[in-house]
């Protein structure tokens, strides 16, 4: 994942976010790190606050459009998603999404370039991380908004 910096900082080492989570995950499943979905969508992270934050930020591709010109409301979630997903990982690793909802603000338009997702972690119990998550367009308007409860899932026995 291509790792941008939101402020002007330069950081002397940035994070990279796949070793991260390739760490944290059982050696089988890295080669799916970053996972195909992503890639196809094309995010990039723009910054990680270490285990508060994760904002990503992902083109408005033409492919993405609905008949009215919009980027498709899937493909928003698809972002957001996107963004909880690596997240989760990155705080409580192997974990898995029970639930997610979501809500839709304003569209999305063809003079958007890209939308930007932020991430961040609401509460985590013993089994349980509670995620919120919106999704902005260039003009920093938020266009959608959701909440994520993914469950934690212990240690697998090989097999």
């Amino acid at each position: 994942w291509p790792l941008l910096r939101a402020s002007n900082e330069m950081p002397s080492a940035p994070p990279d976010l796949a070793a991260l989570i390739r760490a944290r995950l059982p050696e089988p499943v890295h080669a799916l790190v970053p996972p195909p979905c992503l890639l196809d969508m094309q995010g990039e992270v723009v910054e990680y606050e270490d285990g508060r934050a994760l904002t990503m930020r992902f083109p408005v591709l033409p492919r993405y459009r609905n008949p009215l010109g919009n980027m498709q409301g899937g493909f928003i979630v698809a972002a957001l998603d996107n963004t909880i997903g690596p997240f989760s990982f990155l705080i409580a690793p192997p974990s898995a999404t029970a639930s997610l909802d979501a809500q839709y603000l304003r569209p999305v338009t063809s003079n958007d370039a890209s939308i930007t997702c932020r991430a961040w972690l609401v509460e985590r119990t013993r089994n349980t991380l509670h995620i919120h998550a919106e999704a902005r367009n260039e003009a920093g308007r938020i266009v959608g908004l959701a909440q994520s409860v993914s469950q934690i899932l212990g240690e697998r026995a090989p097999g």
